[in-house]
């Protein structure tokens, strides 16, 4: 596969403008023709197109950020300011794919596929998601199909990307870098359904103490769907519906083996826990924005700090040896992730001004020997699988 760094070109111009726009019209006279994936790319054209695909993916976390907590306070509405930034993030997306598939640029065949097969899976959710509302009306869970199908075609898409950066960017602190904020966008999109619980458990307080955070129209229409009053339990139903289970094994178990695959192909020493803490700071920043402009907050999940600590200890403890790491992992992420999480569960967000609000959303403690079996089983599990698709690389290349 040819490096987009070994690429240079005579007809490449000396100076490369500056801004998108410049860079934009430049692509375009020099390099828009068709071409099979695995054309060669200049590296300020391979450069410039990931970075847009950072912008894409920032926009739908913008977006996607203020559309929980948006869903906390009022009626669904198609054209909600939440949505029409996700929006811009998606129609940069629908670009970017058709200038990988018409050129072949910036992408290896395999990059490209999930590109294209994650894209065509958002743009098949996303009607649906609205037909599920129409039908159904308020979709009170973020791990309803439809937005599953949302966050499955985001994810394949970002799987496509990484791999696509990671097989044609030159070596360097660029691509390291950007690895890293690929990664953490990854994890926010898996992530992402934990909300329901992190706003959920706030929005219940709020309304047991008396001063709710969802509009009387919202609470009317939860209510009327289970055929109840609006008291406790129509708004327990509304804000809780996800078992405790559910938090700790995604916010954990699924979390760290991302981490873990996070760590093994960015290198650095201590990827996972970098990671982790661009996805908590994010959180952090947008909690008091969203406070500010008198929207519904959540719990941030600052125990993910711990979860990729033990990644990193993990590996460096390991010594790259991948059963005795994912023993290890396993056990660390077990005792740092549950052992923040509880710690974290001592505290109280004072800022709300009451002291009996959790900063975190009830869990079940049984979980651990879930998440611990469960972490060992599948990273160990990711060694045949790795010598299998070597092997059959090999084989491939060989015939």
């Amino acid at each position: 596969m040819t490096k987009a760094g070994d690429v240079t070109g005579a007809l490449e111009p000396d100076v490369v403008p500056r801004g998108p726009i410049g860079k934009t019209k430049l692509f375009f006279q020099r390099h828009w023709h068709r071409g099979a994936p695995g054309t060669p790319t200049p590296d300020w054209v391979l450069r410039f197109c990931y970075g847009m695909w950072l912008a894409a993916f920032a926009f739908k976390l913008l977006g996607s950020s203020w559309d929980m907590s948006w869903h906390f306070m009022w009626l669904r509405d198609d054209l909600a300011p939440p949505h029409l930034i996700n929006t811009v993030g998606t129609v940069i997306i629908l670009v970017l794919v058709a200038i990988h598939s018409y050129t072949g640029m910036g992408c290896d065949k395999r990059s490209l596929r999930l590109m294209q097969i994650g894209l065509v899976v958002f743009l098949v959710a996303a009607p649906l998601d609205v037909i599920n509302h129409r039908v159904n009306g308020l979709d009170l869970t973020a791990w309803s199909p439809s937005h599953m199908m949302l966050y499955l075609g985001t994810g394949i898409m970002q799987a496509g990307v990484l791999l696509g950066w990671l097989r044609l960017a030159a070596p360097g602190r660029f691509r390291t870098g950007v690895l890293l904020a690929l990664w953490a966008f990854f994890l926010e999109n898996t992530f992402f359904p934990n909300g329901q619980q992190e706003y959920g458990i706030l929005g219940l307080r709020a309304w047991e103490r008396g001063t709710p955070e969802a509009e009387p129209t919202l609470l009317d229409f939860a209510a009327n769907q289970i055929g109840h009053p609006v008291d406790r339990t129509a708004v327990l139903h509304f804000t809780m519906p996800i078992p405790e289970w559910v938090y700790p094994l995604w916010g954990i178990a699924v979390m760290a083996l991302i981490l873990a695959l996070a760590r093994k192909t960015v290198g650095t020493r201590w990827a996972a826990t970098t990671v982790a803490a661009a996805y908590v700071v994010y959180r952090a920043v947008m909690w008091p924005l969203l406070l500010g402009m008198g929207f519904p907050v959540s719990t941030v999940p600052f125990y993910l700090l711990a979860v990729g600590l033990a990644i990193d200890l993990a590996y460096r403890i390991g010594r790259e040896h991948v059963l005795s790491t994912a023993a290890i992992g396993a056990l660390l992420v077990t005792a740092f992730g549950y052992g923040a999480l509880w710690l974290q569960t001592q505290f109280r967000p004072w800022l709300l001004g009451d002291a009996h609000t959790e900063s975190a959303p009830p869990f079940a403690y049984w979980t651990a020997g879930a998440a611990l079996v469960g972490v060992f089983a599948l990273w160990a599990a990711a060694v045949p699988l790795t010598r299998w698709s070597a092997t059959r690389k090999a084989r491939i290349a060989a015939s």
